[in-house]
């Protein structure tokens, strides 16, 4: 198996670029994820992060975790749940409102350092998305505007915890499934492991190093490209030891983009056209509760809507 991709950003502004850019370009078109080491976020925000994300589940989390593991006796299961996951999370909404300052049970500080990283990996992310459209021949912002809608992207986090699991062959950390979004940020535990991608149908570790951010692709990613970039089957495996922190930030189209293959990947008879037109919002809903199925049957679903709407993007924005 080929090593996982690992790109170092520190090198787009040297004489490296060029190969640089054709390792995201290989990683979006045959992995779906990459690694990014030199992103630019400060280590010391990232650390601040990690240990006060920490200190929040064991004062705040942790014992609710234990309580729902007791209620559903999960500690003595003898065969596989495959409808629950070995996870505690909470969710943080950054764009297009924030809602920190309303999330219960955040300390001051903890609010204003996500707050702070917040805004560094909305950085990041049109910074990616700007190469992503380098790379595929598309003018510079053309992802953002498609993701703009009328009110700006959405863009959030999910804060996890995966603790430590007395049957992991038994229960999931998280469910295999793709993200139905645009572009995902992923701080994760540089000292416990268990993010897995599938390529080539077999499960591939997605490597825990320091201060990196993971990258992956979402499906309104897949449709735009018009297949050139495909979203990327992954799963959480649950560990006997450890807790595994992961900050999952999604970087979303705005409920009301219009999503559908770029121009320049459509011919002009649309004879290629692999994906439909549709408008993000309506996707969500679906995805809701298709999420952990394949998402082909969901693109069709999609198409099905397409021909019986007409979706103009003047109209919707």
């Amino acid at each position: 198996m080929e090593n996982f991709p690992i790109v170092d950003m520190g090198k787009l502004n040297t004489e490296e670029r060029v190969p640089t850019m054709d390792m995201i370009k290989d990683a979006c078109e045959n992995w779906g994820f990459f690694e990014l080491v030199n992103h630019g976020i400060s280590f010391e925000l990232m650390d601040t992060v990690e240990k006060m994300t920490k200190e929040h589940y064991k004062k705040c989390m942790e014992q609710r975790f234990k309580e729902m593991v007791t209620s559903k006796s999960l500690e003595s299961v003898q065969s596989e749940i495959k409808d629950l996951d070995w996870e505690s999370t909470f969710f943080l909404r950054h764009l297009p409102v924030s809602n920190i300052s309303d999330t219960p049970d955040l300390d001051d500080d903890y609010r204003k350092v996500m707050k702070e990283f917040a805004q560094e990996l909305e950085k990041l992310a049109e910074q990616l998305l700007d190469l992503l459209c380098e790379n595929l021949g598309l003018e510079k912002g053309y992802l953002k505007k498609v993701f703009y809608g009328s009110k700006g992207p959405n863009f959030g986090t999910k804060v996890s915890n995966y603790p430590p699991c007395p049957k992991p062959d038994l229960i999931k950390g998280l469910r295999a499934h793709t993200d139905a979004g645009g572009i995902i940020l992923l701080f994760q535990d540089d000292k416990v492991s268990g993010l897995q991608l599938l390529k080539n149908g077999q499960w591939v570790d997605v490597p825990p190093l320091h201060h990196s951010i993971v990258i992956n692709l979402g499906d309104q990613l897949e449709v735009i490209t018009n297949g050139k970039y495909k979203s990327v089957m992954h799963r959480v495996i649950a560990q006997t030891d450890g807790n595994r922190m992961s900050l999952a930030s999604f970087y979303n189209p705005a409920n009301d983009a219009v999503i559908a293959p770029a121009p320049i990947f459509v011919k002009e008879d649309e004879t290629n056209q692999a994906y439909p037109k549709f408008v993000f919002d309506d996707y969500m809903k679906l995805y809701a509760g298709l999420k952990f199925d394949e998402k082909e049957p969901r693109f069709e679903a999609m198409k099905a809507v397409e021909s019986s709407v007409n979706l103009d993007p003047i109209a919707t924005i």
